[in-house]
């Protein structure tokens, strides 16, 4: 694996309705707080936005609900990066919100959706947004949700939508309504291999599908832990690297059209997590985590 300071293209390139972005990009989640909930440093997680900036991210994930008592990760983005660079798309989600004290909401009703969108505008500083994923919980049919997002597209508030959170029935529903550039899911190294075929029939599609918690699997929010399995660390020891740096270059393995986002209030780990765009896994390392992530089903 080079050895210098790799950038974001490393990873090669997905284009996102008309915007190209780098398939190694940034999660905001981890700003606001750190895995045991201890606030983060605001000066630092403004150096960390701009380094990954410099390091050649134009691809961060945030939503209006990645907040924490201190932080609030839009505002972050907002102070650290505005004026925002022309290359650089901004992802939000709508769907989930939290009250003023943090506490989850009920799944917005499709007529809130334009106040969750106009909340992202507002801290983000922005008069439109690059990219709205639609996150559904426990709906059957995302259509009315996702007509009412595009409404606000074709109003000019939203350049383009994804959908999260969702079931392979729900992308057709979707596209029903209008075109959907990406589908961000829940996947990773030995975790719900059940949604390969989602994967690779979203590259047919021409759909980036965008993996969260890739490196923290079903550690979810509270981040990686426990043992990491064996063959996992064969492979990084044989690489020389971190079984992270593994687990991210697998995900940008599985396809062209796999953009990830790392989530990191760390300094170091951000630039780990961008030099995984540069490990290229060989067959039989591919074969062996393989073997993993068939585990995950």
């Amino acid at each position: 694996m080079h050895r210098g300071t790799v950038t974001a293209d490393a990873a090669g390139t997905w284009t996102l309705g008309d915007r190209t972005v780098n398939r190694i990009g940034l999660g905001a989640m981890r700003l606001t707080a750190t895995a045991d909930g201890r606030p983060t440093d605001r000066d630092q997680m403004i150096g960390l936005l701009r380094r990954a900036v410099e390091l050649g991210v134009n691809h961060i994930d945030t939503a209006a609900f990645y907040f924490s008592p201190l932080r609030s990760a839009n505002e972050l983005i907002n102070a650290a990066l505005a004026p925002y660079p022309d290359d650089l798309v901004i992802a939000t989600k709508v769907g989930p919100g939290k009250d003023p004290s943090g506490q989850w909401l009920p799944l917005a009703r499709p007529d809130q959706l334009r106040g969750q969108v106009e909340e992202n505008l507002r801290q983000l500083g922005r008069d439109h947004l690059d990219l709205v994923n639609l996150r559904q919980n426990g709906l059957d049919s995302v259509a009315e949700h996702f007509g009412a997002l595009a409404e606000l597209r074709d109003a000019g508030l939203i350049r383009h939508l994804g959908i999260s959170n969702v079931r392979p029935h729900h992308l057709p529903q979707a596209r029903a309504v209008a075109p959907v550039v990406c589908v961000q899911n829940a996947y990773g190294l030995g975790y719900r291999a059940g949604h390969d075929e989602f994967v690779r029939d979203c590259a047919a599609r021409g759909v980036a599908y965008v993996p969260f918690f890739a490196i923290a699997t079903a550690g979810r929010e509270a981040g990686a832990g426990g043992e990491e399995d064996p063959e996992v660390c064969a492979v990084a020891a044989a690489h020389g690297v971190s079984t992270a740096q593994v687990r991210l270059a697998w995900t940008l393995h599985r396809g062209p059209n796999v953009l990830a986002i790392p989530g990191t209030g760390n300094p170091e780990h951000l630039v780990a997590n961008v030099a995984a765009a540069a490990l290229r896994l060989t067959p039989d390392d591919l074969a062996r985590l393989e073997t993993v992530h068939q585990r995950g089903r």
